[in-house]
C-alpha cells in the first residue's frame, strides 16, 4: 500500500508483479498523455514535493478503509511527458470485484480534481497553457461526498 510520485516512466507489469495476492479482485488503470485531436505536444506537471506524496498516501488510506481494500497503489508521474507516455496508474485489491472497482474510481476522481499536481499544455508551436478545473470532474467526485 503505497503511494509514489517519480518523474521516471514505470513498468506496470513489475509494478503488479505480487500485487493484491490473496484479494478475489484486481483493478488497474493506467492514464497516457492525449495528443487532445493534435493539438498537444507535450504535458508538464509540477508539484510540492512530500506534500504532494503526504496527501496521495492520505487518499489512499481512506479508499482502504472505505472499501475495504487488501492492497492499494498509486503512482504519478511529473515533468514534461510526451503525448502517448503514461501519467499515471492506480491499482486496487478487494475481497470483491465491486469494491475495487469502487476504490479505483474514487481515487481516479480524487485524482482528478483534488490532487495537488499542476498541468501545463504544451503546443505543437511550443506555447503552453494551465490546464483549468472542469465541471464535470468536480461532479465525479461530488458522488462520493455524504
Amino acid at each position: 500500500m503505497a503511494a509514489r510520485v517519480q518523474a521516471e516512466p514505470f513498468d506496470i507489469a513489475a509494478e503488479l508483479a505480487g500485487f493484491g495476492a490473496g484479494a478475489g479482485a484486481v483493478v488497474t488503470f493506467s492514464g497516457l498523455v492525449r495528443d487532445e485531436g493534435g493539438r498537444l505536444l507535450a504535458l508538464e506537471i509540477e508539484h510540492y514535493p512530500g506534500m504532494t506524496e503526504k496527501a496521495l498516501q492520505a487518499y489512499g488510506e481512506e479508499a482502504a478503509r472505505r472499501f475495504d481494500l487488501a492492497d492499494w497503489r498509486i503512482l504519478h508521474r511529473h515533468g514534461r511527458l510526451a503525448v502517448g507516455e503514461p501519467i499515471m496508474m492506480v491499482a486496487t485489491a478487494a475481497r470483491h470485484r465491486g469494491a475495487a472497482f469502487a476504490a479505483a474510481e474514487y481515487l481516479m476522481d480524487w485524482l482528478k480534481s483534488r490532487a495537488p499536481f499542476w498541468k501545463r499544455e504544451i503546443g505543437p508551436d511550443g506555447a503552453g497553457a494551465w490546464v483549468e478545473a472542469r465541471d464535470e470532474d468536480e461532479k465525479s467526485l461530488a458522488r462520493w461526498q455524504g
